[in-house]
C-alpha cells in the first residue's frame, strides 16, 4: 500500500513538467526577439536633447524632476492599494483581497529571485513549484512542503520558501476528521445507455435496482464536489502496525471541505451484461491512462470515459482537489469470470465443468481457440492495467471470488473461495487488505467482531485488516484493535427510489434521476434474471455445484438486497 501512497499522480506530474519546460522555452525566445526590438528601436529613434545655456535652469530642473518623481512614486502606491480596495469593495469577495496579497507577495519573491539564477534554472525552480502546487491541491500539505524543501535551489530562492510557508499556514488551519465521520458509498457498473440497459429483457429490471446511469453518476459526481466532498481512501482512515494492530487515523482537510470513501462493485464486466449498454472491460489508450471499451451496434469498438473509473480519473485530471492525496476509490473484484473484462480465470483454460458458468461454457464454444496464449494474454493485460490503475490512486479489494455470503458458504467453503481469488486474482492485482463482501453481507451481526469469531480468525491470517459491509445510516465505522469495519451506503435505482431521503446529505435524488429510467422500481423480491451471482459452480463437491446453479434464480447486484439489514442497530 506504501507504494500507492507515495505519489498516485507521478505520471500526470511528469507530463505536466515537460509541458513547463516547453512554454519556458517558448518564453525565453518571446524574451529575445522583445530585447532585440527594444536595442533596434533605442538606435533608431534618438530622442533630442534640448540643453539648457542656465546652470540656474538646469538647477531648477533638476528640483523640479526630483520632485516630481517622488510624487509619481507616492501616487504609484496609493494606486496599487486603491486598486486592491476597489477589487474587494466590487466584488464583496475576501478571496479578491487575498488573492492579490499573495499575488504581490509572489511578486515581490519572484523579484528577489530575479537574476539570482539562470534560465534554466528558473524552468527548474517552475517544474518544482508545479509539483508542489498540485500536491497541495490535493491537501497533501506535507509532500509539497518536502518537494520544495528538496530543491537544490530552496535555500537562495525566496519563491520555494514562501510556497513552503504557505502550505505550513493552510495544513495549520486544516479541519481534523476521525474515521467514525466518513461516510462510504458505492456503484456498480456504470449504464452508458439507459435504453438497452431498460428494454424490458430479462435484466433490465435488476439493472433498474442495482445499477444508475452516466448521467445519474456523473450528475451526482459532480454535485457532491460542489457541496465540498473529497474522496479518501480506507487507508487514511486506519494505520495497519506491525504487530497487527489497525488504529485510527485523521484526515486533514480545509474547511468546508468533506471526506468521503468511494468504491465500485463487480468490476469485472460479466458475459452477461454483453449487447446491454455496458462498457467491455478497461484499457489502457495510447497515453497510457485507464479507459472503457464500449461495442458499438455495428461491432466497432469506442474507448472513453464510458465507466465509474475512467470518468473519475478524467474529472480529477481537471479537479485535483477531488482526490485526497490523489487517492480515488476502490475497486471490489470478484474472479469467476476474469477481472476489468478479461477472461483470466484459471477454469477458462482447464474448461472444469465445475467451475464454468452458462455464459462462460457460451463464450468458449463462440472461441474454440482459446488456448493458453490466449489466456496469458488475458492475464498479461488485465495486470497492466491494474498496475496503471493502482499508480493512479486507486486500489483493489477482495469481493470474494465466486461472489458468496461466508457464513451461508460455511468456513471450509470459505476458504475455498479465499484461495481461489488468492491464485486468479490476487495475482492479476496484487496483494490487498481489504475485503468488502457480497450480497451486503458479514461474519457477524453489529456487534464488534470477537476474536474467537473463526471467521474473522481465517480471514484475518489471508492479511485482511479492513472489512466492508453495507448499511444504509450516513456513517458506521468500529475499530476493534485488530480491524477496522465498515458500512457502505448503495447508490442504485432501489435506494434513490425507495429511500431518497437517506441520500439527501449527498445530493437531491430528484435533481439527478434520469428520465430514461421506468417510472417505478420493483421490490427487490420481484426481480427477474440474474446478476453478478450467476456462477453456477459455488465449489468443487457435486453439492456445491447444484447448490451454485440454483443461485441462477437470484438477482445479481444483491448488495443492494441486504442493504440496511443486519449491519445497524
Amino acid at each position: 500500500m506504501g507504494e500507492q501512497e507515495n505519489n498516485p499522480q507521478e505520471r500526470r506530474t511528469k507530463r505536466r513538467k515537460n509541458e513547463l519546460v516547453m512554454k519556458c522555452l517558448i518564453s525565453v525566445l518571446v524574451l529575445a526577439l522583445v530585447v532585440m526590438g527594444t536595442l533596434l528601436a533605442k538606435e533608431v529613434v534618438i530622442p533630442e536633447v534640448v540643453k539648457l545655456t542656465s546652470s540656474e535652469e538646469q538647477s531648477q530642473s533638476s528640483a523640479n524632476t526630483a520632485e516630481t518623481g517622488s510624487l509619481t512614486d507616492d501616487s504609484s502606491v496609493v494606486s496599487d492599494s486603491e486598486a486592491a480596495d476597489t477589487v474587494f469593495e466590487e466584488t464583496g469577495d475576501e478571496d479578491a483581497s487575498e488573492a492579490i496579497e499573495t499575488a504581490s507577495a509572489q511578486s515581490d519573491a519572484s523579484d528577489a529571485d530575479d537574476g539570482a539564477f539562470t534560465v534554466a534554472e528558473e524552468a527548474e525552480i517552475e517544474a518544482v513549484l508545479m509539483e508542489a502546487e498540485n500536491l497541495a491541491a490535493m491537501y497533501d500539505y506535507d509532500s509539497a512542503i518536502a518537494c520544495v524543501q528538496a530543491s537544490e535551489y530552496y535555500e537562495a530562492s525566496e519563491t520555494l520558501q514562501q510556497a513552503a510557508s504557505s502550505y505550513e499556514k493552510t495544513k495549520a488551519n486544516c479541519v481534523s476528521w476521525s474515521p467514525e465521520e466518513v461516510t462510504h458509498i458505492f456503484f456498480h457498473t456504470i449504464i452508458w445507455d439507459a435504453s438497452k440497459a431498460f428494454d424490458g429483457d430479462l435484466y433490465a429490471e435488476g439493472y433498474n435496482q442495482y445499477m444508475v446511469t452516466m448521467d445519474e453518476f456523473s450528475a451526482i459526481m459532480e454535485t457532491m464536489y460542489e457541496e465540498g466532498y473529497v474522496m479518501v481512501s480506507m487507508h487514511d482512515m486506519c494505520e495497519v502496525n506491525e504487530d497487527g494492530t489497525v488504529t485510527r487515523k485523521e484526515i486533514l482537510l480545509p474547511e468546508g471541505k468533506i471526506p468521503f470513501v468511494l468504491s465500485q462493485d463487480d468490476v469485472n464486466y460479466y458475459h452477461y451484461m454483453d449487447g446491454d449498454g455496458f462498457a467491455s472491460r478497461l484499457v489502457l489508450d495510447e497515453n497510457g491512462d485507464v479507459k472503457a471499451e464500449y461495442i458499438e451496434d455495428d461491432g466497432t469498438v469506442s474507448v472513453g470515459d464510458y465507466d465509474l473509473i475512467p470518468w473519475i480519473d478524467t474529472f480529477v485530471d481537471s479537479h485535483p482537489d477531488f482526490a485526497y492525496h490523489g487517492h480515488k476509490g476502490t475497486i471490489a473484484l470478484t474472479g469467476y469470470e476474469g477481472v476489468l473484462g478479461y477472461r483470466t480465470d484459471e477454469a477458462y483454460l482447464t474448461r472444469d465443468e465445475d467451475r464454468l458458468t452458462i455464459w462462460q461454457k457460451a463464450y468458449l464454444e463462440e472461441n474454440p481457440d482459446f488456448d493458453e496464449e490466449a489466456w496469458q494474454a488475458e492475464v498479461d493485460a488485465a495486470t497492466a492495467v491494474a498496475d496503471a490503475l493502482k499508480a493512479d490512486g486507486w486500489e483493489f479489494a477482495s469481493h470474494t471470488w465466486g461472489h458468496i455470503d461466508p457464513m451461508a458458504k460455511g468456513l471450509d467453503g470459505t476458504m475455498t473461495d479465499t484461495e481461489r481469488w488468492k491464485s486468479n486474482v490476487e495475482t492479476i492485482v496484487g496483494e490487498t487488505d481489504i475485503i468488502i463482501f457480497a450480497f451486503g453481507a458479514d461474519i457477524s451481526d453489529w456487534t464488534e467482531y470477537a476474536e474467537d469469531n473463526e471467521y474473522y480468525i481465517y480471514l484475518k491470517e489471508q492479511g485482511y485488516n479492513i472489512f466492508c459491509c453495507v448499511d444504509s445510516t450516513q456513517y458506521w465505522v468500529q475499530f476493534n484493535g485488530t480491524s477496522m469495519r465498515m458500512g457502505r451506503r448503495n447508490i442504485d435505482g432501489y435506494r434513490m427510489y425507495y429511500n431518497a431521503d437517506l441520500l439527501a446529505d449527498l445530493f437531491d435524488v430528484s435533481a439527478v434521476w434520469d428520465a430514461l429510467r421506468p417510472d417505478t422500481v420493483a421490490e427487490l423480491s420481484e426481480a427477474a434474471g440474474t446478476m453478478s451471482s450467476e456462477y453456477t459452480a459455488s465449489g468443487s463437491s457435486d453439492e456445491d455445484s447444484a447448490e451454485g446453479a440454483s443461485d441462477e434464480e437470484s438477482a445479481a447486484g444483491e448488495d443492494g438486497l441486504a442493504a440496511g439489514e443486519g449491519t445497524s442497530e
